[in-house]
């Protein structure tokens, strides 16, 4: 009976280690599918969260106090330069305006009277220098109250959209109340923060073609349709972010951008003979990029590389490859470091036509 359980029993571990050495063979015949980088010119796109601000977005508020007699607009309406928008109530300031045009009348006759006299040397001349003096001060103090009677009037200082209201018919306001804002979206101000290592490439960029083109994507994940060009830069950087502000000015005809939306400003950059791999030939570990790499023995090394930019499925390499090494494509989770493989070799440039294929 021994003998038959230890018979048993050597089968079963040489068919274990048969098993074991039958794996081991298959995993090492396996072939992996092996490529190299490429030099391509190609373009970059730079994505920067902005805020969208109208070209003209001020406060209206009432320059005289008295009750809100009238509202000639809505909102959310737009008003032309010099439309009448509101109306406090005037009949304060007419009579303040009458008294002062009588007052002015008044010193105006008395003026011309002691002129006539002092033509005959009847009065002094300081008696007609103070009789002129009144008669201005009376003038300027008609002109401040047809001034005040204006601004009961509030009208649009530019073609714009009004906000809500702040105020409503028959509210007392005081002189400064805000009473809505307006804004001329005819143009719209995108800001943008760049670091500095980015301002740099940009700024290389714009020089070559005077103003750098942008495109807006809008919180609905489409491209506006008119592009915009980056006109201003701050003249600082913030030392807390190591930012600098970018402005860029978008047309709005369509009047679809309003004050206040937000975005992301995205700016293509073209780079010239860069570096190429696939994104998927990549692995990270502690926040570092490796490659596998084979030697001329078909022994993989992982390799750290610097990447300088990103792109859909690709990466442009700064460091860490060459043009002839050969790099792992697929399989990156099959194999270990210092492994010995078997591989297919297929041309760069095929692989990154056929990228979305590749793609898992």
């Amino acid at each position: 009976m021994n003998k038959v359980l230890m018979a048993m029993s050597m089968s079963a571990l040489l068919f274990a280690t048969a098993c074991h050495s039958e794996k081991e063979k298959a995993k090492e015949e396996e072939t992996f599918l092996v490529t190299s980088p490429i030099l391509r010119d190609t373009t970059v796109t730079k994505s920067y969260v902005s805020q969208i601000h109208s070209i003209q977005h001020i406060e209206l508020r009432a320059l005289e106090k008295g009750y809100l007699q009238n509202i000639y607009v809505d909102e959310g309406q737009f008003v032309k330069k010099g439309q009448l928008m509101f109306q406090i109530m005037p009949a304060l300031y007419k009579a303040e305006l009458q008294k002062a045009v009588a007052e002015a009348n008044y010193a105006e006759i008395e003026y011309e009277n002691t002129k006539s006299l002092a033509s005959t040397n009847i009065v002094s001349k300081n008696e007609l220098a103070l009789a002129k003096a009144k008669f201005d001060k009376a003038k300027a103090e008609q002109s401040l109250a047809q001034v005040h009677l204006g601004f009961t009037e509030i009208r649009a200082p530019f073609s714009g959209i009004m906000d809500h209201f702040q105020v409503r018919l028959g509210s007392l306001v005081d002189e400064g109340d805000l009473l809505t804002t307006l804004s001329d979206n005819n143009q719209m101000w995108v800001y943008f923060n760049v670091p500095e290592a980015e301002y740099l490439n940009l700024k290389q960029h714009a020089a070559n073609d005077n103003m750098l083109k942008v495109n807006l994507l809008m919180a609905n994940n489409e491209i506006f349709e008119y592009p915009g060009v980056v006109k201003t830069i701050e003249a600082d950087f913030n030392n807390e972010t190591g930012n600098i502000a970018f402005r860029a000015t978008f047309p709005n005809p369509k009047g679809l951008l309003r004050h206040g939306e937000t975005g992301n400003i995205q700016v293509t950059i073209p780079l010239k003979n860069a570096m190429l791999i696939p994104q998927k030939s990549t692995f990270e570990v502690l926040d570092k990029i490796y490659v596998y790499v084979l030697d001329k023995n078909n022994v993989l090394h992982s390799r750290n590389i610097t990447i300088a930019a990103e792109m859909p499925h690709l990466y442009a390499v700064s460091s860490g490859l060459q043009i002839g090494d050969k790099i792992l494509l697929e399989g990156l989770r099959k194999v270990k470091e210092n492994q010995k493989i078997k591989f297919d070799f297929e041309e760069p440039a095929k692989v990154i036509s056929n990228l979305s294929l590749y793609a898992e």
